[in-house]
């Protein structure tokens, strides 16, 4: 079978999967809807959490990061990795005893306010909608190159499939379709790794391949042959300074993301968040640790095939020919010459390379068997529609949970209140679908975005609320409201605008870290000026640190 055969039975089946899974775990109640009845076990959790949390950022696009930045590249598995584990240890816990369905609802109740609600509400939506594009962009890439289709057909269909899956089963058919959906995408991206590594150094363990054999150094000495930077060197694509703050700004993102803290409303019990938040680590590590190995040994292989040949003989090559219909690998015989040269010089260089096309170009670069490629095409769009359908349930339960049911319409049935939540799935995928056709930028880089969102906006109010009991409304809100617009306004501006990174150097992907400090400034200096939240929350904050029970029946629904 050819690889397009492979890729359409694979990606058939597993939609059939998903829609499967989306039928059988329909649901007709609002706690199935927004935490899937607080009934699923850690490990099942533990997968969806990997699942909802690595993204087409971390399947499709974190490889091509780092085999583009070399070691400066490390940001993304230090940050990700590291703020999962703040998450599970600092936050996840106390979260779960506090009962509620979405973070929104935890701040808008700690804060005693709907001002905090509303607030929380709209950073919400707009850290989710900037993380759900890349996600839509990372399905376009798939269906575009693997089934044949334009890149607006596919993501229409692809997203009209994640969309059925939420609409009818919330946050139950997400969580057990994200638990399938990380089976595909781990099961592709290890098999991938395996035959990559056996056939490069004969060992068939991708992370002992890459740590016991030289080919780091071996991509560090080709690429400054060709007139790249050292692949091995520190600080060669990236200061030392925006190091630190991507990779701070990476791990307090993860931290304060709404769609992966939402993952441990749904257990039981507290006690069940910690499990599943082990058991997610677990699972998240086989991907990021197999990450490096592929990034080495997937841009020592592309260089290999491209840099020096000639360029009719490198337009011959199938995988070539089809990624350049694609627009993602575009090949220019610059000096007329008839020989393909890749060079760190842009006037030089004759290869452009989209990095979202490594991991997903390097099964056929390396000339592995067609069923690998098809399945590692279907684990990308796993990874990409597992984070998808968490974000859709994270703005569907933000608008219909947070600001309708809460605040203008307390007395609604569990019919409407579904009805409503459905309604805006589809609103949003409708929303966010042309900006995955037209994207603003690459994948990991519109994810760094929202994570610097996520930093300015919810780890300080919710790391403040589990921990200062002192911590009001007003101070809350102030710093919510300062870490937003400053992060938002020097992203857009240096991105979009023609801004220089005036700050230090600072680039957009780590001024995240900078608005979370004004957030923390801000929030103590404001509370501190202002009155003491009630007795009752005092208590209450008080309660949520307890090692063991509940914080209390009143605060479960």
């Amino acid at each position: 079978m050819s690889v397009e055969a492979w890729t359409w039975t694979i990606v058939i089946l597993s939609f059939a999967l998903y829609l499967g899974i989306g039928y059988w775990a329909r649901v007709r109640e609002t706690a199935g809807f927004y935490v899937a009845g607080r009934g699923v076990p850690p490990v099942a959790n533990g997968a969806a959490t990997a699942a909802d949390w690595m993204s087409g950022a971390s399947y499709i696009s974190m490889a091509g990061l780092i085999s583009f930045l070399g070691f400066d590249g490390a940001v993304y598995l230090m940050g990700w990795t590291g703020g999962y584990v703040l998450l599970a240890l600092l936050l996840a816990p106390y979260l779960r005893k506090f009962g509620r369905y979405t973070v929104p609802e935890f701040i808008g109740d700690r804060y005693y306010s709907n001002l905090a609600r509303v607030v929380a509400v709209i950073a919400a939506i707009f850290v989710s909608f900037v993380y759900a594009v890349p996600q839509v962009r990372g399905v376009g890439i798939v269906l575009s190159r693997y089934l044949g289709v334009d890149v607006a057909t596919g993501i229409w269909a692809a997203v009209l499939v994640t969309a059925f899956i939420a609409v009818l089963g919330g946050m139950k058919g997400i969580t057990w379709t994200q638990v399938a959906q990380y089976v595909v995408l781990i099961t592709a991206y290890l098999i991938m790794g395996i035959a990559l590594a056996n056939l490069l150094t004969g060992n068939p363990i991708p992370q002992l391949a890459f740590t016991f054999s030289d080919f780091a150094v071996r991509l560090s000495e080709l690429q400054v042959e060709l007139g790249f930077k050292e692949y091995v060197a520190p600080f060669q694509n990236l200061s030392a300074l925006n190091v630190f703050l991507i990779t701070l700004t990476l791990m307090v993102g993860t931290a304060g993301l709404p769609h992966v803290i939402i993952r441990f409303y749904t257990v039981p019990k507290a006690s069940d968040a910690r499990w599943s938040a082990g058991w997610a680590l677990v699972f998240i590590g086989l991907l990021y640790t197999t990450a490096p190995a592929v990034a080495v040994f997937s841009k020592y292989n592309l260089l290999n095939t491209l840099a020096n040949k000639p360029v009719e003989e490198v337009r011959q090559i199938d995988w070539v020919q089809k990624w350049e219909q694609t627009g993602l690998l575009k090949l220019q015989d610059k000096n007329g010459d008839g020989i393909l040269q890749m060079s760190g010089d842009p006037q030089v260089n004759e290869v452009t390379i989209d990095r979202d096309i490594i991991v997903l170009s390097t099964p056929e670069v390396a000339k592995l068997s067609p069923f690998i490629v098809g399945l590692v095409a279907a684990g990308g769009l796993a990874a990409a529609l597992s984070t998808a359908a968490g974000l859709l349930i994270v703005i569907a339960s933000a608008i219909s949970h947070d600001l309708y049911t809460r605040l203008i319409n307390p007395g609604a049935s569990e019919a409407t209140k579904l009805l409503i939540a459905r309604v805006i799935i589809f609103l949003v995928v409708v929303l966010a679908a042309p900006f995955g056709i037209n994207p603003p930028a690459f994948i990991a880089q519109l994810v760094a975005f929202a994570f610097g969102l996520a930093a300015s906006t919810f780890f300080p109010a919710i790391l403040l609320g589990i921990f200062d009991r002192r911590m009001n409304m007003q101070g809350a809100v102030a710093g919510m409201i300062v870490g937003l617009v400053f992060t938002a306004s020097y992203i857009i501006g240096t991105k979009y605008l023609g801004w220089p990174n005036f700050i230090l150097g600072i680039t957009a992907e780590g001024i995240g870290a900078i608005g979370m400090l004004l957030n923390f400034v801000v929030a103590y200096l404001v509370s501190r000026a202002t009155p003491p939240p009630p007795e009752e929350i005092q208590r209450l904050v008080d309660e949520i640190r307890i090692p063991k029970g509940s914080a209390g029946s009143a605060l479960e629904h």
